[in-house]
């Protein structure tokens, strides 16, 4: 069942147009990475399956209902989102933070739900330590605690590996491949290629707001796209644990698919 779907979607931030016509799906049992150069679009895409960019033209859908037919509370049942910002305004204890994965949940059940989602992303130990007490990577991982708290078909998370030391990145996709497997769909914006091979079901490539590669990861990330959308001299190795990506900086960088 297709979860996520935007249909034909412009959009502009500041007058500069960052979506251009862009189809993309997400179903369940899936997980789909958003990859392209920065400001190709990855996170507003993810902002506008959320409903919170507006659109110019086309439509986003939640569970193939129009997000506009759809009040905030429903959209939450459907979807929830880890955005790229790690802020958090209170210094609550890490279990209440992810807590509030668990809005239909209360008092010790919410709790509960909480301890799990901190023993799945490693740390339980950190429970009752206020949030502003630790550190970004530690943060980073109660926010991922809590997204994994909700019960929402759809899971969206902007950038959840960046600025975390490799094991942890690797911990992080390996919980939301989980959720993939497991019924969710998942939708999430990846700026390393090798991850978004081994872990994606599909590869969406964005560049200038277009979609412009969309299909099995080596496929979408084809040495043409690297070349063309990253820049990149590249080719596939085969790693222990899935692709490897050998790649060098082409000598005159990335050259748009524009008008192609």
């Amino acid at each position: 069942m297709t979860v996520v779907a935007l249909d034909g979607v412009t959009a502009a931030i500041g007058g500069r147009t960052v979506l251009n016509e862009i189809d993309l799906t997400v179903s369940s049992g899936e997980l789909v990475a958003l990859c392209g150069p920065n400001g190709a679009g990855k996170s507003s895409a993810i902002r506008a399956a959320l409903g919170l960019l507006p659109l110019n033209g086309g439509r986003a859908l939640l569970a193939g209902q129009p997000l506009s037919d759809l009040s905030s509370g429903q959209r939450a049942e459907q979807a929830a989102y880890l955005p790229q910002e790690r802020r958090i305004a209170w210094n609550l204890p890490a279990v209440e933070v992810a807590a509030l994965g668990a809005p239909w949940l209360a008092g010790e059940a919410a709790l509960e739900r909480a301890r799990a989602a901190l023993a799945e992303v490693d740390i339980a130990f950190l429970a009752d330590r206020g949030v502003s007490e630790m550190s970004g990577g530690e943060r980073a991982r109660v926010l991922l605690a809590r997204l994994l708290t909700t019960r929402a078909r759809a899971l969206l998370a902007d950038e959840p590996v960046a600025g975390l030391d490799p094991d942890a990145q690797l911990m992080v996709l390996e919980r939301l491949a989980a959720r993939a497997r497991a019924g969710q769909a998942v939708l999430v914006s990846l700026h390393d290629l090798s991850l978004a091979a081994r872990f994606a079901d599909r590869v969406v490539v964005l560049d200038q707001g277009r979609v412009v590669a969309d299909g099995p990861p080596l496929e979408a990330l084809r040495p043409v796209i690297l070349r063309t959308v990253f820049g990149l001299t590249a080719t596939w190795l085969d790693g222990p644990d899935g692709p490897l990506l050998a790649a060098s900086r082409a000598a005159t960088g990335p050259v748009s698919l524009q008008g192609r």
